[in-house]
């Protein structure tokens, strides 16, 4: 006999299935988590194959970094106003709409017959996922109950959130090398084409949560414009330099952008982003421990990558196997992060989880030379994604612990964008560092031609302490600003019959 229960609310009472409904919220989760793991894949598995479109278009190294700088600067510019849009016009037919166009842009990026196109199509690509991802987790944080359902849920996002660029590399490598870098696009549109149908089948239509669905477009405008200018300076600063004409004004025209969106959200009657959002501690507390963590952990895939490539030689299929224990100690760790935070609150777990963290990139930052993987590499890399399964876990139930339905579109676009800016400014900051740590070795070397891979290993640890210092930035951010917060008891009585 399938369990029925009533459920007792407001003095209605209301005949629900239980097993059915427990089923059906499951099976959104996968479906929501499989559409994050295209957004977030497709950051990370175009790395493999930019030899491989090089070389089909013959692009210069300039431009072939676009194929990655265009994806990451319309997500990450777009995402507050994807968030926005959730709460404003329907949480599902959003994140449909963005799956719509994000699977139309794989596949024409796979058709692609120039570099120009391919680019083009990448920065349309971003653009869907800035609506898609937003969407996607405020559906999770309205389909599950504040408490330990909702913390399981997020637990589920969190791993596929941190591990997704891990297994995007192996996956790169293994697609590239057999299959031909085409496919690396193609993969999405089957994936897409059954999310769309399950989606529009399982999940409910989610209206509007705003009365007055009228998009702020002065702020959508100056905050788009100001992020993506963000990410911009960042991406390019490395190679021009942090004090060139060319990166001060940027910077200039980003601050001057998000200063002007500030001014514009304190005195219009329908903002884009109410700035009392910000009151809400602990979501301003999770996104700068968002921030830190991704400044300092999303470097260590591209420190690793050039570490094995270049130093060890290891093929690209190799280098993505190397990355495997990653995804599945996060899997693991994330999956059973709920089960410790019911015990002991989700404040506990963010003050230790970056610790945690840090002390995996300490270890990383004494790898040698000749270093081997079992030995050297493997340890820390476990270490590493121990901390950061726990941290990522903990930070979505942080910063969405007592957010009202209305602003849970634009929560987690706030989430989202901490994590696209930090990781950006990360790996310029941190790359910076590394290579001129680098050069510094190299001029105190009397033989600098036998010197290089020496001298690179140099800039790696250089990098990975640096990226062990945001860690522990996060954990302070954790004792000092983050509170724990209680569950209320649900308002309605639940009856098995």
């Amino acid at each position: 006999m399938r369990a029925t229960i009533i459920l007792i609310k407001r003095g209605k009472i209301v005949m629900a299935n239980k097993k059915k409904k427990s089923t059906n919220h499951w099976i959104i989760l996968v479906i929501l988590a499989l559409a994050q793991f295209m957004v977030v894949l497709d950051v990370s598995i175009v790395n493999v194959m930019l030899p491989s479109v090089q070389h089909a278009f013959h692009l210069t190294e300039s431009n072939l970094q676009w194929i990655i700088t265009a994806y990451s600067l319309t997500f990450g510019g777009f995402l507050l106003l994807g968030g926005r849009a959730a709460d404003l016009y329907g949480r599902r037919r959003v994140f449909l709409a963005g799956v719509i166009v994000f699977t139309i842009a794989s596949l024409l990026d796979g058709l692609s017959q120039s570099g120009g196109m391919l680019i083009s199509l990448r920065a349309v690509q971003g653009l869907a996922g800035a609506f898609m991802s937003p969407a996607a987790l405020s559906i999770v944080l309205v389909t599950y109950r504040e408490g330990h359902e909702r913390n399981l849920a997020l637990s589920v996002w969190g791993a596929v959130a941190a591990g997704g660029a891990a297994v995007g590399v192996l996956l790169g490598g293994i697609i590239t090398q057999y299959f031909g870098w085409r496919w690396n696009f193609f993969i999405n549109v089957p994936v897409g084409v059954f999310v769309f149908i399950m989606a529009s089948r399982l999940v409910a239509k989610h209206e509007a949560e705003e009365r007055d669905s009228s998009l702020d477009l002065p702020g959508a405008v100056t905050i788009t414009g100001g992020l993506m200018m963000l990410v911009y300076a960042l991406v390019k600063a490395p190679a021009s330099g942090w004090t060139s004409k060319t990166s001060l004004v940027y910077f200039a025209i980003s601050l001057a952008l998000i200063i002007a969106f500030i001014i514009n959200e304190s005195r219009v009657k329908h903002p884009l982003i109410p700035l009392s959002i910000f009151k809400i501690r602990n979501l301003s507390g999770a996104d700068l421990i968002q921030f830190s963590t991704a400044a300092g952990l999303f470097s260590v895939f591209f420190f690793c990558t050039l570490y094995f490539q270049e130093v060890l030689g290891y093929t690209a299929v190799r280098t993505g196997v190397a990355f495997l224990p990653i995804p599945i100690t996060i899997a693991i760790v994330a999956t059973n992060v709920p089960k410790i935070i019911q015990k002991v609150g989700y404040r506990k777990v963010l003050i230790v989880a970056p610790l945690i963290s840090a002390t995996g990139l300490f270890m990383l930052g004494h790898i040698p030379v000749n270093g081997g993987y079992w030995t050297h590499i493997l340890p820390g890399l476990l270490v590493m994604a121990v901390g950061l399964g726990s941290t990522f876990v903990s930070v979505l139930i942080a910063a969405t612990s007592g957010i009202p339905g209305h602003l849970s579109g634009l929560a987690s676009g706030l989430v989202n964008t901490a994590q696209q800016v930090g990781g950006a400014l990360g790996i310029a900051v941190l790359t910076g560092i590394a290579t001129s740590s680098t050069v510094r070795y190299l001029s105190h070397q009397a033989h600098p031609q036998t010197a290089v891979a020496a001298a690179t290993v140099h800039g790696f640890h250089v990098g990975f302490f640096v990226a062990c210092g945001f860690s522990i930035v996060a954990s302070l951010l954790a004792i000092f600003v983050v509170k724990q917060t209680h569950v209320k008891a649900p308002a309605e009585a639940a009856v098995d019959l």
